[in-house]
Order: C-alpha cells, then structure tokens, then sequence
C-alpha cells in the first residue's frame, strides 16, 4: 500500500458517489472490487479532506458525498 495506491483508490470512489446516492459499505466494496483495508483507506483518505458523510442505519453504513463538495474540487 502507497499513498499513491491510496489516493486512486480514493478517486475510484469519488467517482462513484458523484452519481448522488448513498452506496453501503459492501456495495462500494464489491463494485470497486477492492480489498476492505484498501476501500478503508480510500474512505479514511476522503473522510480527512471532510469530503464524504456516513450514516449508520441497521447495522449498515452509508456513505455519500457532502453537499457542498463539488466534482471539480478534488485533485490528485
């Protein structure tokens, strides 16, 4: 693991919840095919840049992007 393996893991999911939905833990996970240390460091990665939001529902986390965050404000 490199922060820069980090960091394209980061954008793999940026690029999905810029479609606006809430994507549960294992649905990111099994669309993105990766490794649950490395999708955890992809979140912990946008978490820091406050880009992202979680929600606990059920025994299930949702993930979605923040309101004011824009698609073309994160670079890498």
């Amino acid at each position: 693991m490199s922060k820069k393996n980090i960091g394209t893991h980061a954008g793999m999911v940026w690029g999905l919840l810029c479609d606006g939905r809430k994507w549960n833990y294992d649905e990111l996970r099994d669309k993105l095919r990766l490794r649950d240390r490395d999708l955890n460091a992809a979140l912990g990665w946008l978490a820091r840049e406050d880009k992202i939001e979680f929600e606990h529902e059920g025994g299930s986390t949702q993930v979605y992007l923040k309101e004011a965050v824009g698609t073309n404000n994160f670079f890498f």
